[in-house]
This record gives structure tokens, C-alpha cells and sequence, in this order.
């Protein structure tokens, strides 16, 4: 038996088509239902390769009776994030405003209008460490709906009414001026101030790459040669490239480290985390010509290349963390599967495998429930300096011993795959394979680009100039979003750049003008949706950089490069009206505004261009 579900397009929904849950997708037909029956909604937000979403769909959504609650008491919705990520923003705002804290799953109670007036996460089955099982949950919120429906009305109104606050508090916040030039300097300040010296990078645990934050810091030591700026972005992306966040048999980034050292990575690999991380290896490269860079960038586009890229260009969006139902059980290691997989090869000879298990950390404890994440404990001089052998034998040795072992690992049970295709995300792809093909003269990074602007222009992108947010199995689904055109602009760009064909300027100029036109906020700055899309209870104007760069950054940042480009005063209007609504908080939370303060940089740079 299947529910509503099964009729969807995305994996993480499909996931749940067989569940006991009455699921419905995101749609009026859910709000009709629970309106004709008087029941709130229980709105459940995730994706594919979350592992506690996993979790929680096998203790609960898999379980007869929490289903059989649900159904009695509640019209359950069922939303994949990274289809929706205005549901999901709108509505984590409620979570924060909650919980204090947010994370996915998220768990969204809210009345038969959309408005929440409860909101959390994971639930347990059973009540674990001071939170309440799930089913407590439903119970005390179904029996607050029956018998106490006037104050339930007034906290979904009340909390409804703070998220809005919160969104026009952006606006009102924004500066009738563009920033000083000093506020670069202010940034760069507090980014160092907030180094880890001992391990590289910010924050954590969990401790995530935050590629836009080494981004700036690369163009900032572009422009004033401060030696400082370039320690912290090359010992953070060294101690990453060592660390086990990295893949070191089969190349990419996992999604971040649990610990402060990059050792131990949570699973799942996205394919934005690997977009940005390949184009700051890429431009550390340049910048330093430091072989290991070049390597580590290579290797994650070749991974995208083997395992996430669908046959007609697409660029699929993550792989889990899980696979055989364990977490990691993919990617790590005993020294014993160590043995097995070098014995008798020539590397195995002369103590190659005692070799390989210094180099990578391998004991027989492991680092990981038993097994070993593969990581560099210590840089390969230090290792060559105690081996007693040369830097290029010793990587010679070892480059031999992992493409075995790559091997030995590829007739395992490998992790589920989401392989939808996002617009916005490929976007970031696009960008990152057409400035490796420039940077490093590789014509096969050139035709895998050009094909996936093929793919976009031809799947994803209407007559008109619109775009669809999510692909697959030949259907485009879903208004695209303000990420979506400006990601997509970006690439095609960078593309333009790469091979002078004018096709790929002219789809991002048509994409830069529909963000003028239906994403643009008379306040200044952009909305994530547009004009035309659905309605929720916020209009979601994020602006902040997370995970990925905001839509916002982006698309200043093209619009900016239009206008270097074009010398047309609209698109440089547009970007500069865009900085004067962030610059009040640039030089203070530089860490969440990264990407805001590489464009303003390049604003700096190129102004005298536009004039």
C-alpha cells in the first residue's frame, strides 16, 4: 500500500510513499482537508540524506499505531526541504522561535491556515534525556486543539505575528548608504578573532568548511597582501584536506566533522558543499600553486563526474550518510579489511600496508564505532621526515595503495542517492567545472559544463525566461526560486568566461533581468520568491549565508558582474541597492555574511568600471 506520495518526484518523498502516515504533499489539498475536517496540520520537513530523518521514519513514521494517532488527530504534510526551501525557511523560524534551536527533521504543528503554534524536531518514540516521545506529542497538542482552541488560536496568531516582525525587521534594518570600505578591514578583524589556530576553521562542534568565509579571505589578501589572511585559509584547507571530512579514496567532501580536528565527518555528501569547496581549492591553487590544492579539487569534480551526474548532464543533489542501515559504514576501514584488500600487491611489499595504516591513522580501535575514518593524522613531510622516505615515493606509495583500496571499496553496498536535479545547486556545479576547465586548461571540464548549461537551458528553463526549481525522470517541477536564477546566472557566466560563447551571456543576462522583475523588494535587496509565487503566511527575504551562499548574495554578485560587463546602470542600481540593505551588519557578523562581503569587495574593485 501506498499514500500521496507515491505520485511525487522527490526521492526523500518516495521514501515515504509506503509508510502507514495518510501523508499528503505540500498543496491545497491538504489545507482543503484539514479545514473540512477541523483538524491542525502536522507538517514534517526533511530530506533524503538527513540520517535522523531516517531514524525518525523508522521509529515512528513506519510504526501502525503513531500513524493510526496522526490520522485521528491530525492532516500530516509531508515536505522535502530542498524542494521547498520557502516552507522550510518560514517555517524554521518557528522552530527557532520554539525550540531555540533548529535542525531536521522539523516537526510543525499548525492550524488548518498554516500558522504554527508548535514546533520542534527529532522526537523520540519514547521519552529520552527530558524530551517527550512523539506520541506524547500528539496526544497533549491533539487535546489542547479540542479543549483549548481559543488559546491555541492566539499562540499560532502571536508566533505568526513575531515571524513577521522578524522578516520586516530585515527592512528596517537596512542602511540608506552603501558600507564603508573600511568594513572589509572590520570583517577580516572578527573572522580572525574567531580562527581556530589549532585546527583551522570556525566554530564547532560540529565544525562545517565554511568555503565562502575562505573565499573572502582570498580576496581580501588579493588586495592588501596581508599575510594573516592567507595562514588562515591555507591551514583551514589544509587541515581539511587531511582530515577525514575529505574523501581520500574516492574524493569529495562529506557534509561537516563532529569534531574540532575534521576527523570524524558526518556522512552524507551534498553536492553544494562540493561545488564551493572545488572552486576555493581551485582559486587557493591559483593563487599558491600548491599541488595538493589543485588535487583536492580535481578529485572532487571527478567524483561529481563519476557518481553525480546524470547521463544527460544534470547534476544529481546528495548522497547519504547511511548505507546496509549504519551510518558511515561505506567509508571506513579495520586494518584487517586493510590487509585483505593490499595483501599481494606490489605496494603491500616492504611494509605497505604498516605504512598506509600510519599514514591514515589506522589502528586496530578506530576513530569511528570500531573502524577508522581515513585521515592524515600528520602532514606528508612530518610522515616522510619519520619513514625515512621521500616525499614523492611516499606519495607515490600511497596514491597506489588508495587507488586499490577505491577499488576494493567500490563492491560494497554503497549509500542511497537523491537524484533529483536542483537548478540553483547545479548552478553552483556548473560554475565551479567551467573555472576549473580555465584554470586548468581541461577541456573535458569544458564539454561536462557546457553539457550541463545544455541541460539547464533545455530541462530546467522555460521559453519565457523562467525557470523550474527541481528535475527528474524527465519532469521540471516547481517555481524556481531566487537561488535558482541567480545560481544558475552565475554559471552561466562563468561558462561565458570559459568559452566566449555568447549563448551562455545572453541566458544569464535573461536571468538577471527576471530577478529584477519578479524577485526585486522595493525596500532594496530581493525576496527568495517571486511575484507570482504561492502565498505563505512570510514573503521569506533571507539574506544570511548559511550552508550555501543566500540567493540574495548571488544574485548582487551577477548582478554586479552584468554590469561590468554590459555597462548598463540598471544592473549596477540593482546590486548597489542590494549592499546598502545588508551593510549594517557586514562588518559585524562577518562569519553568516561571507559571501555579501566577496561581492562587496568586487563592488569596490569594479566600481570605477560602471562609472
Amino acid at each position: 500500500m501506498t499514500n500521496r506520495l507515491a505520485d511525487e518526484t522527490s526521492p526523500y518523498l518516495l521514501q515515504h510513499a509506503e509508510n502507514p502516515v495518510d501523508w499528503y504533499p505540500w498543496g491545497p489539498e491538504a489545507f482543503e482537508r484539514a479545514r473540512a475536517e477541523d483538524k491542525p496540520i502536522f507538517l514534517s520537513v526533511g530530506y533524503s540524506a538527513c540520517h535522523w530523518c531516517h531514524v525518525m521514519e523508522r521509529e515512528s513514521f513506519e510504526d501502525d499505531a503513531t500513524a493510526l494517532l496522526l490520522k485521528a488527530n491530525f492532516i500530516s504534510v509531508k515536505v522535502d526541504r530542498e524542494e521547498r526551501p520557502d516552507v522550510d525557511a518560514v517555517y524554521m523560524d518557528a522552530v527557532h522561535a520554539v525550540a531555540g534551536r533548529g535542525g531536521w527533521p522539523m516537526s510543525v504543528f499548525m492550524t488548518p491556515e498554516g500558522k504554527p503554534f508548535y514546533a520542534g524536531t527529532y522526537f523520540p518514540p519514547t521519552p529520552h534525556q527530558g524530551m517527550p516521545s512523539f506520541k506524547e506529542v500528539i496526544d497533549q497538542l491533539a487535546a489542547l486543539w479540542e479543549t483549548q482552541r481559543e488559546e491555541v488560536l492566539e499562540a499560532a496568531a502571536k508566533l505568526t505575528e513575531a515571524m513577521r516582525n522578524a522578516h520586516d525587521a530585515l527592512t528596517a534594518a537596512a542602511g540608506d548608504e552603501l558600507p564603508g570600505a573600511d568594513t572589509l578591514h572590520q570583517a577580516a578583524e572578527r573572522i580572525a578573532h574567531e580562527f581556530d589556530d589549532e585546527d583551522g576553521g570556525w566554530g564547532g562542534p560540529p565544525k562545517f568548511p565554511q568555503p565562502m568565509v575562505t573565499e573572502f579571505l582570498l580576496r581580501r589578501y588579493c588586495q592588501t597582501e596581508d599575510g594573516r589572511l592567507m595562514r588562515m585559509a591555507s591551514e583551514t584547507l589544509d587541515a581539511m584536506a587531511r582530515g577525514g571530512i575529505y574523501d581520500h579514496l574516492g574524493g569529495g567532501f562529506h557534509r561537516y566533522a563532529v569534531d574540532l580536528e575534521w576527523r570524524i565527518p558526518h556522512f552524507e555528501k551534498m553536492l553544494t558543499d562540493n561545488a564551493l569547496l572545488a572552486r576555493v581549492y581551485l582559486r587557493a591553487y591559483e593563487l599558491t600553486a600548491v599541488p595538493a590544492y589543485e588535487r583536492v579539487a580535481t578529485e572532487t569534480l571527478d567524483y561529481v563526474v563519476r557518481e553525480m551526474t546524470h547521463p544527460a548532464g544534470g547534476f544529481y543533489s546528495a548522497q547519504d550518510a547511511d548505507s546496509e542501515g549504519e551510518e558511515g559504514r561505506f567509508f571506513v576501514w579495520t586494518p584487517a579489511q586493510i590487509a585483505e584488500a593490499l595483501q599481494g600487491t606490489p605496494e603491500a611489499a616492504d611494509g605497505g600496508i604498516e605504512l598506509f595504516c600510519e599514514a591514515y591513522g589506522i589502528t586496530p580501535e578506530g576513530n569511528f564505532e570500531g573502524s577508522t575514518v581515513l585521515h592524515l593524522p600528520r602532514p606528508m613531510p612530518e610522515l616522510a621526515a619519520s619513514t625515512g622516505i621521500p616525499v614523492p615515493e611516499l606519495e607515490s606509495r600511497l596514491a597506489a595503495m588508495r587507488a586499490t583500496l577505491f577499488e576494493a571499496r567500490e563492491d560494497r553496498v554503497r549509500p542511497a542517492r537523491d537524484d533529483k536535479v536542483l537548478a540553483g545547486w547545479n548552478g553552483l556545479m556548473l560554475g565551479a567545472f567551467a573555472e576549473a576547465a580555465r584554470v586548468l586548461d581541461r577541456k573535458d571540464y569544458r564539454e561536462i559544463a557546457a553539457q550541463n548549461g545544455h541541460f539547464l537551458l533545455g530541462q530546467m528553463c522555460t521559453a519565457d525566461g523562467r525557470i523550474y526549481r527541481s528535475w527528474k525522470d524527465g519532469r521540471a517541477t516547481l517555481n524556481g526560486y531566487l537561488e535558482d536564477y541567480a545560481n544558475c546566472a552565475d554559471g552561466m557566466l562563468e561558462l561565458y568566461e570559459t568559452t566566449r560563447d555568447e549563448r551562455w551571456f545572453e541566458a544569464a543576462a535573461g536571468l538577471g533581468d527576471a530577478i529584477i522583475e519578479h524577485f526585486s523588494d522595493p525596500a532594496g535587496g530581493f525576496f527568495d520568491t517571486s511575484d507570482d509565487h504561492e502565498q505563505l503566511i512570510v514573503r521569506p527575504k533571507g539574506v544570511q549565508d548559511g550552508a550555501v551562499p543566500s540567493g540574495s548574495s548571488m544574485a548582487t554578485g551577477v548582478l554586479l558582474r552584468l554590469a561590468v560587463h554590459t555597462r548598463e546602470a540598471r544592473y549596477a542600481e540593482a546590486a548597489a541597492g542590494a549592499l546598502r540593505s545588508v551593510g549594517p551588519v557586514l562588518g559585524r557578523a562577518p562569519i553568516g555574511f561571507a559571501k555579501w562581503l566577496t561581492v562587496f569587495a568586487e563592488f569596490l574593485e569594479a566600481r570605477g568600471q560602471m562609472e
